[in-house]
């Protein structure tokens, strides 16, 4: 037999699979051990420096001495800032409960990201979805460096997942304001609604990323049509998680409620025309430059939990940035809670 013919046949891409995942199975096992030695050893330093009179000063040389010993017997991989990690990886995840599961679920080179985080439930979060969505290092890097967690609605979620899986609304998944700065868009260049959308379908794996767990795509520029007209929806997704149409209409100015009316018009349309029966009700999303709040607020997007607006950034904030801008939409909530009670 041939190589060629041999490639080509049933035999060899049996076995083909057979090592490809005992590969992988072989590299899960070896990650998830070497995890838990690095929990391990964390876990043996902090009992260590807890016998010593001054811990701050014994902690640095008990550290800088393991260093030592262990890079001449072991090699490279335990660096004075690598035990650092492993010591610190104890102290986060003290208990060998859910998050220390997830942990050994993931490369270190996953776990060290986590734990910058300072936030409990952002870690577990993090955790969850890594593992779930299968993200790469660099995937996850992007999450977190563009605070993913804080930009969902509902940042209640990861409190949600630690007690229990809830019932999945949009609010655990979509997210205010999106972040496009793998459009390579600048933001002093004029945009177009039909440039935002070839450059969206263009980048379509990465807007996916950005939307969230659960989406896939359907179609651009959807026609719906009544008896009388035709009507063209920018995006259409469909998520398998809430069970439901996702339609999205792409605005390059500020939100104004003609844009919602629009939106308001095709959700309804879409539910009379395409839904299905076992789907859940159809979403609109209208991804704007910029959103009036007074527009929001007294329009059917306060009340409606089929009608969403977000503000999407064409370029990446520095961190002070972002959290200004997740802080607006905070304080206008607080702002809510107190004309309520005056």
């Amino acid at each position: 037999m041939s190589k060629d013919l041999l490639k080509q046949s049933d035999c060899y891409q049996t076995i083909r699979i057979i090592l490809q995942e005992s590969r992988e199975k072989a590299y899960s096992q070896i990650n998830s051990i070497m995890v838990d030695a690095y929990w391990q050893i964390g876990k043996r330093i902090v009992e260590e420096e807890q016998k010593g009179e001054a811990r701050a000063d014994y902690g640095k040389s008990l550290i800088a001495e393991l260093s030592r010993q262990l890079g001449d017997e072991f090699g490279k991989g335990f660096s004075v800032a690598n035990l650092q990690n492993f010591r610190k990886f104890y102290l986060i995840y003290p208990e060998q409960g859910k998050a220390y599961t997830l942990c050994t679920k993931l490369s270190w080179s996953h776990n060290r990201l986590i734990m910058r985080e300072k936030d409990d439930r952002a870690r577990l979060w993090y955790l969850t979805e890594a593992q779930e969505q299968n993200w790469s290092v660099r995937q996850l890097e992007r999450q977190i460096k563009t605070q993913t967690f804080e930009r969902l609605l509902n940042t209640s979620s990861g409190k949600s997942q630690e007690e229990g899986t809830p019932t999945l609304s949009p609010e655990h998944i979509l997210k205010d304001p999106y972040i496009l700065e793998f459009l390579n868009i600048p933001e002093n260049k004029k945009l177009h609604e039909s440039t935002l959308e070839t450059a969206l379908i263009n980048n379509l794996q990465t807007f996916l990323l950005e939307l969230g767990k659960g989406f896939s795509f359907v179609g651009r520029q959807f026609r719906i049509s009544s008896e009388t007209s035709h009507f063209y929806i920018d995006l259409v997704f469909y998520n398998y998680l809430l069970k439901c149409f996702v339609l999205i209409d792409l605005k390059t100015d500020k939100l104004v409620h003609q844009d919602i009316g629009q939106m308001d018009m095709y959700v309804r349309m879409f539910d009379d025309l395409k839904r299905g029966h076992d789907d859940n009700p159809t979403l609109g999303i209208i991804l704007c430059a910029d959103k009036d709040e007074t527009v929001v607020r007294y329009s059917v997007l306060n009340d409606s939990e089929q009608l969403f607006a977000s503000k999407y950034l064409r370029v990446l904030p520095n961190e002070k940035e972002l959290v200004r801008e997740l802080e607006s939409r905070h304080i206008l909530e607080f702002k809510d809670d107190q004309w309520g009670e005056d």
